[in-house]
């Protein structure tokens, strides 16, 4: 009779804990929904108008002359706008950590802003201001639908997926990026059906709206044997100390730049002047932009100049740390293209398996996101140098210590023992 009894309370409360988790599902299949088409839509038509500035620039070179001005420009729209505190992508994982929100005019300026740093040539990247971008939308759509605090960082974790999906065709990584770039060892796997629909929608209307994917060939992978293990060891822990350097550069030039100009007109200008100036010094202006250019030339042609990767951080610092809008996250890509093109010869391995190794390498080692840079490497690489990818991103990922391009993200387990640690990157 007890046993009879226990058995009906136990299938009583799978039954209820099956039904709730029912309605849990088709909640959030509706909001990610929602959250993947409007955001999808939104960044399509960011990424859309990207290329079209670039290739604007493209055609009528001197329009860079235009950089400091359109620094002015930029300062006096966030002013006007009372969000001259702006932190970017640190406000969109900050929200997510406290209560904090996330004002809705962040969408209107990030996506002008950025417009406006491409068309004059500032070295930036584009799914930073995309994450903002989602995260932005999402955090309001939240409010909207009057979601409790912890359902409102779920939705911020959408539109971050979905911004990052729809503007570079990698749905699976876009994915787990929002749910692992926000605490270093510990994914929030609440929010993993949420943010796999609002990634695959946003991905399903990118495609729709005709937003190209980036896609890069790699030409020859050999066979994984012991010789080849050691040497991309080493090479991992090269891409994971570039890491390191390349966020010491970003944080001091950033540093560096407040202390002395402490106006932010002053600053912005100054360093849209430095800006010009190395490119006259350097009698060229393909550090620019986002640098895909850089790695689309790398893959195709198997070349680059020797030191593009350390130029390409100094243009970013410059940029990034004025007060220009964009993101980072191409711009390392395209770092670690240039060190693995660089590198190649010396282990003996084909360029463009070796600027794959880059990309993935330091950009794990930035964002501090084992799992989303090996999915990425798979969606722009194919699976073919998985050995390859994974060992590079294991290894990068332990040597690049607490660093990383986000202050607000939290480091919560150690890299090197199972120790709870709690403390933010450097």
């Amino acid at each position: 009779m007890l046993i009879t009894e226990k058995s009906k309370a136990i299938a009583k409360h799978y039954v209820t804990s099956s039904v709730f988790s029912s309605k849990v599902l088709i909640k959030w299949l509706a909001i990610a929904s929602l959250v993947g088409v409007i955001v999808g839509a939104i960044a399509s038509a960011f990424g859309h108008t990207l290329i079209a500035v670039n290739n604007f620039r493209a055609a009528h070179p001197m329009i860079i002359l235009g950089l400091p001005f359109a620094g002015l420009l930029i300062v006096f729209l966030y002013r006007y706008f009372k969000d001259q505190d702006d932190r970017g992508t640190n406000m969109v994982i900050a929200s997510i950590h406290s209560s904090t929100g996330i004002p809705f005019r962040m969408a209107p300026l990030i996506f002008i802003t950025t417009v406006i740093t491409h068309l004059f040539g500032g070295s930036a990247g584009r799914e930073g201001a995309a994450i903002q971008l989602g995260g932005s939308i999402a955090n309001r759509m939240g409010k909207k639908f009057r979601l409790n605090q912890n359902d409102q960082h779920i939705i911020v974790m959408c539109g971050m997926s979905a911004g990052f999906s729809a503007l570079f065709g990698t749905p699976l990584a876009a994915t787990i990026f929002s749910l692992e770039v926000i605490s270093v060892g510990i994914m929030h796997y609440s929010a993993l059906v949420p943010c796999v629909t609002a990634s695959m929608i946003a991905h399903f209307v990118a495609e729709f709206l005709r937003m190209p994917p980036e896609v890069f060939p790699v030409a020859a992978v050999p066979e994984f044997a012991a010789a080849l293990f050691f040497k991309t060891v080493l090479m991992g822990a090269l891409f994971g100390v570039c890491s390191i350097v390349f966020c010491m550069i970003m944080h001091q030039v950033e540093h560096l730049l407040a202390h002395h100009l402490r106006n932010a007109y002053v600053k912005i200008f100054a360093s849209g002047c430095m800006i010009l100036v190395l490119c006259g010094l350097l009698g060229s202006d393909m550090y620019l932009g986002s640098g895909m250019g850089i790695i689309e030339h790398i893959f195709h042609e198997g070349e680059t100049e020797p030191f593009a990767f350390l130029l390409k951080m100094i243009f970013t610092a410059l940029t990034i740390g004025a007060g220009f809008k964009g993101g980072e996250i191409v711009p390392s890509l395209t770092i670690g293209a240039a060190l693995g093109c660089v590198l190649a010869p010396a282990f003996g391995f084909d360029v463009s398996l070796a600027a794959a190794m880059g990309m993935i390498g330091v950009f794990c080692g930035v964002t501090n996101c084992p799992i989303t840079s090996l999915l990425i490497s798979f969606e722009l690489f194919g699976f073919a140098g998985m050995p390859y990818y994974l060992t590079t991103v294991a290894v990068s990922y332990m040597l690049s210590g607490y660093y990383g391009l986000y202050h607000a993200q939290r480091i919560m387990y150690s890299k090197t023992e199972t120790h709870f640690i709690n403390t933010i990157t450097h």
